[in-house]
């Protein structure tokens, strides 16, 4: 880990290992600055986050940050000169995977020194972190039913029970006019299961129209449900139609709430906790201070026996060899590997996506020259930890310590498969900021520099900045993460649930051709 992450920074730029050729301007510099210690007067401006050549790179020279390869110079760079991607360049280079090949066991606590939160402990034996009752639509037919029934649920209708901490509709654009067997279908349906049983749902509604593609019967066979109590469902064609199921689901729901609010917080260990790993908005301090931090929550996490998502499976390309040689066993590293193929050869040849090369350009404005760059923060945000196994989208997640979830960068989608796979809390870090939440599951907000930060305070829940800042060390603010973690996991609130997010960020993976 860079001197700078852990100490009083020095100057205007920071290096982050000795083998690297560039250094990261902290805060804007001007032309013909002296950087100290480096040998080097800067040529140009360069804004904060970017990157500064240390000595001269040749056309066709890897571009080392963390010495790891971000990139190949795309014209000769003598040192001094700003590196982005009007002189940088994306192209493909061997990476070998080798496999289990630096796997290290985590030392996981015992029990009776494990932390513990104030969780909500169910029937089954599973905990969870928040309490609503959930309304799930089948197909996008009953999706205004459904946004309807939850709206009904106003604060006032719910003062009785200060338990439930609200009714939400799960509403999305598919379920019909698409194939009606595969693994699109299979996706859609195991990501509104996983959602309809929840820990963090008290109760749930599943809503249909009747003729869509996606029966809810071959949903409850595929994913092995049956109705009770805690699951009912609806047709609208059967029930009479959209004002007959409003009254209905309406109906439905106040009968589920006495029993939703008679329910406690005790403690119980972290084990208990699976944490969605979210990144968006990414900048060129992400790799600096809020993903390695959040890494370092994540390995006091493991230690302490609970489990971390790592996602986004087009922002770790390039870095999966990381991952694969941290792997558990050769089968789990060879997963990963099977994933990136598919997205490669089957899903996104030529086409413009971020696992072809390019970024967004908030991206590339916060100083991310292309996807090589992304991934090395991104895939931070695992800790440094054994990669424990590997899931398809929204499959169920049993497997403590790190995993990795097969989904697409965009936050939402992601965050989607995350939360039907288990994940009873996200942690989300920011270097433009982001403006997300989630429901079932709460979103914690690590903002990657202090501007950012001061700028979006009601958005964002922690600073990661102030490493940068010198003011704390990295892993002070791991700890704080982790800290942030038992306290959100307790019922204390985060920026996005007090601003209400998170009833527009249920979006399935669509996968599939629609017809």
């Amino acid at each position: 880990m860079a001197e700078a992450q852990t100490k009083k920074r020095r100057g205007p730029a920071i290096r982050l290992h000795d083998d690297d050729n560039v250094v990261i301007a902290y805060v804007p510099i001007d032309p013909g600055t002296e950087i100290p210690g480096e040998g080097v007067t800067t040529r140009t401006p360069v804004p904060a986050g970017y990157k500064i050549a240390t000595r001269a790179i040749a056309a066709g020279e890897p571009v080392r940050k963390y010495n790891v390869t971000i990139g190949f110079a795309s014209k000769d760079v003598t040192p001094g000169t700003m590196l982005h991607s009007h002189n940088m360049e994306f192209r493909e280079f061997d990476r070998a995977p080798n496999h289990a090949t630096e796997y290290v066991p985590t030392q996981v606590l015992p029990v009776e020194e494990q932390a513990t939160f104030q969780g909500i402990i169910r029937a089954d034996g599973r905990v969870a972190t928040r309490n609503y009752i959930g309304i799930c639509s089948s197909v996008n037919c009953s999706a205004t039913v459904i946004r309807m029934i939850a709206a009904h649920f106003t604060p006032e209708k719910l003062a009785d029970y200060p338990n439930v901490d609200g009714v939400v509709a799960f509403a999305h654009g598919l379920g019909c006019g698409m194939e009606m067997s595969g693994e699109p279908m299979q996706l859609l349906r195991r990501t509104i299961a996983g959602f309809a049983t929840h820990p963090n749902l008290a109760g749930a509604l599943i809503i249909g129209l009747g003729c869509e593609r996606n029966q809810i019967a071959g949903m409850m066979a595929q994913e092995g449900l049956s109705t009770g109590p805690r699951l009912l469902n609806l047709t609208m064609q059967e029930t009479g139609g959209t004002r007959a199921t409003i009254a209905a689901g309406i109906a439905a729901v106040e009968e589920m709430l006495p029993e939703a609010n008679a329910v406690e917080r005790v403690p119980v260990p972290v084990s208990h906790l699976k944490i969605g790993l979210q990144c968006g908005g990414s900048d060129g301090f992400s790799s600096i201070t809020a993903n390695p931090a959040l890494g370092h929550a994540v390995d006091i996490l493991s230690r302490h026996g609970g489990t971390a998502i790592l996602s986004e499976t087009p922002e770790i390309y390039g870095v999966e060899h990381t991952l694969t040689r941290r792997a558990q066993t050769v089968e789990v590293g060879e997963k990963l590997i099977d994933r990136i193929r598919w997205w490669k050869e089957e899903y996104s040849p030529g086409r413009d996506v971020q696992i072809n090369g390019a970024v967004s350009p908030g991206n590339q404005i916060g100083g991310l020259a292309n996807i090589l760059e992304k991934s090395l923060g991104s895939a931070m945000k695992g800790g440094t930890g054994p990669l424990m196994e590997v899931y398809r989208y929204a499959e169920k997640v049993t497997q403590p310590g790190l995993v990795f979830m097969d989904t697409p960068g965009f936050d939402p989608v992601s965050a989607t498969g995350q939360i039907a796979g288990g994940a009873n809390l996200i942690c989300f870090t920011t270097g433009r900021g982001s403006m997300f939440g989630s429901k079932p599951a709460p979103a914690i907000k690590i903002a990657t520099n202090t501007a950012m930060y001061s700028r979006l305070t009601e958005d964002m829940d922690l600073n990661a900045g102030v490493i940068l800042d010198g003011d704390a060390t990295l892993e002070e603010v791991g700890m704080q993460i982790f800290e942030e973690m038992i306290a959100v996991a307790s019922g204390k609130k985060t920026k996005s649930e007090e601003l209400g997010l998170g009833d527009n960020e249920f979006v399935p993976w669509s996968i599939g051709i629609m017809s």
